[in-house]
């Protein structure tokens, strides 16, 4: 699964039921109604998971076309896709930011809290210390997905996605997973903050190894882009 961004970034989720959290952290995300920004009018608005759910068939069509282009190639049954978007907007503190040209859908991102109970930690190709995988409701976010559709990146979407995501959260820190050879997302996410932790493996056959990545909240918003 992926993370992505306006550079084409795609961030990788080891596992999409396993990243969905059960605790509300400290309170629910301050949401907005819509902001608009202008040259292009891109419109972004956050949405909770009921209202996402009307939006399937589009997030469905984006995700594929990201994923088909490399370095992802990854061809996810639309039903595994389906399922995986249905488990995750069900969980408490689950929350997507899209952005639309008009009432065309150019890029979104969603995440949810990790419970105390997440596997988010589990398969780490390297073990890491406790005090960096323990898990408490409030203090980790995950951004499981962040996606631009490649004709509409380099415009500050990307950004724009994520902060929107992250500003009102109130846990104490947010993850994601991203491939190695997604150069640009990393680069991207260094640069929003971000820090390599340690690598993942999905255990499902034929899945690759992917950086796990982990920043402090609330986001800097006094970084450029």
């Amino acid at each position: 699964m992926a993370a992505r961004c306006s550079t084409g970034l795609s961030v990788q989720e080891p596992d999409g039921a396993r990243a969905a959290g059960g605790g509300h952290g400290r309170g629910r995300p301050c949401l907005v109604e819509r902001l608009v920004v202008p040259a292009p009018e891109i419109t972004f608005e956050l949405l909770d998971g009921g209202q996402a759910a009307g939006h399937e068939a589009e997030l469905r069509a984006l995700h594929a076309e990201v994923y088909a282009a490399p370095p992802y190639r990854h061809d996810e049954d639309e039903g595994e896709f389906a399922r995986r978007l249905r488990v995750q907007r069900r969980q408490p503190g689950f929350v997507l930011a899209e952005a639309r040209h008009g009432g065309y859908l150019v890029g979104y991102a969603a995440g949810m809290p990790l419970r105390p109970s997440t596997s988010w930690w589990r398969d780490m190709t390297t073990p890491l210390p406790d005090e960096l995988t323990a898990e408490h409701p409030g203090r980790t976010f995950a951004l499981a997905d962040l996606l631009v559709r490649a004709a509409w990146r380099r415009q500050g979407i990307g950004a724009g996605l994520h902060d929107l995501i992250l500003s009102g959260r109130r846990e104490e820190r947010a993850t994601l997973v991203v491939l190695p050879a997604a150069i640009a997302a990393q680069n991207a996410f260094q640069s929003w903050g971000w820090r390599k932790v340690g690598r993942t493996r999905d255990p499902r056959p034929g899945s690759a190894v992917s950086d796990v990545l982990v920043t402090e909240l609330p986001v800097n918003h006094g970084r450029p882009g």
